[in-house]
């Protein structure tokens, strides 16, 4: 079974991305290893659009907690016929264990009485309710925002949850506003809520309304378009791995396009031309691998789908 969380905010800060993605998969994975929650792997997820926690092969239950209480010495728990004293006898009934299952254990303080507990595992999607508000209320970021008359604060205002355990809703509360089965895609582009109600369906219903939920997956996919439209002009693209990393999380479908610019800009120094392309336009420039110089085009995302 797997689980999934999605917290959809407004617009999300492109540089803090990496960060989000880190911190959420860090803190994911000690809530679960700290309430005793087996799972296979963890993985985070950002968009302009949403978090998201990815938890597959996740447990249903607990596992179950022995805990050991250390008690009078054994001297003082039984007397000479290893009989148990009335300090075995109180030690065992407050510890709701029977006498009998008291055990002696040797420490460098000498020889202890112990009483063994096994506190049963609860089901996780109990587990879970209760600490799914402390896991996304953790999560730190610079100049937080409040909206409306909440006293939470959080990176941008949070405007839908998804809560799924395999095809259940892991109810929670959180600035006013509790899980269902409603996620959104492309905004502006896709208006309609998309309904999922198990975590395959939420991972197909983003991949048919064209989000590319995956970072990674949407890194490689920006790349590929870029270096096909430089070559459709007959040029390459000149890297830029931070700027290949905003463009990735300022987007959630790539889109890209190729434009041309007056050529006596090219007269100007190379910095001069290259830098406002990257820093103000977010556009790659075009290299002519022939001459060694940078040439009158660019490539970069659609800027209808930065604005998605």
């Amino acid at each position: 079974m797997d689980y999934l969380l999605e917290v959809g905010v407004e617009e999300l800060p492109a540089r803090l991305a990496e960060h989000l993605i880190d911190q959420l998969q860090q803190s994911g994975e000690k809530m679960l290893k700290e309430n005793r929650i087996g799972f296979e792997s963890v993985a985070a997820f950002t968009t302009p659009r949403r978090m998201t926690l990815y938890v597959e092969g996740i447990a249903t239950v607990q596992t179950d907690l022995v805990e050991e209480v250390k008690g009078p010495p054994c001297k003082a728990a039984f007397d000479q016929s290893g009989e148990p004293t009335k300090a075995a006898t109180g030690f065992a009934a407050g510890q709701k264990v029977p006498v009998s299952s008291l055990v002696v254990r040797k420490t460098p303080a000498g020889e202890y009485v112990f009483a063994e507990k096994r506190i049963e595992g609860r089901p996780v999607a109990a587990v879970l309710s209760e600490q799914l508000p402390a896991l996304i209320k953790g999560l730190s970021f610079p100049r937080p925002m409040r909206w409306g008359d909440l006293d939470f604060r959080f990176i941008r205002p949070i405007r839908w949850l998804v809560s799924l355990l395999g095809d259940q809703v892991v109810d929670f509360e959180i600035g006013g506003l509790r899980p269902g089965c409603i996620t959104y895609g492309l905004r502006n582009f896709s208006i309609e809520p998309l309904e999922v109600h198990s975590v395959e369906e939420y991972f197909n219903e983003l991949k048919g309304a064209s989000v590319i939920l995956d970072q990674e997956e949407r890194k490689q996919k920006i790349w590929m378009l870029f270096q096909e439209e430089a070559a459709r002009v007959g040029g390459q693209v000149l890297p830029d791995d931070d700027l290949l990393e905003e463009i990735t999380h300022l987007v959630e479908s790539p889109t890209s396009l190729a434009g041309e610019f007056d050529s006596r800009f090219l007269k100007l120094p190379p910095e001069v031309v290259i830098t406002p392309m990257r820093e103000h336009q977010r556009y790659f420039p075009v290299w002519d691998e022939s001459t060694r110089q940078t040439r009158s085009l660019f490539t970069g995302p659609l800027a209808q789908a930065i604005n998605r």
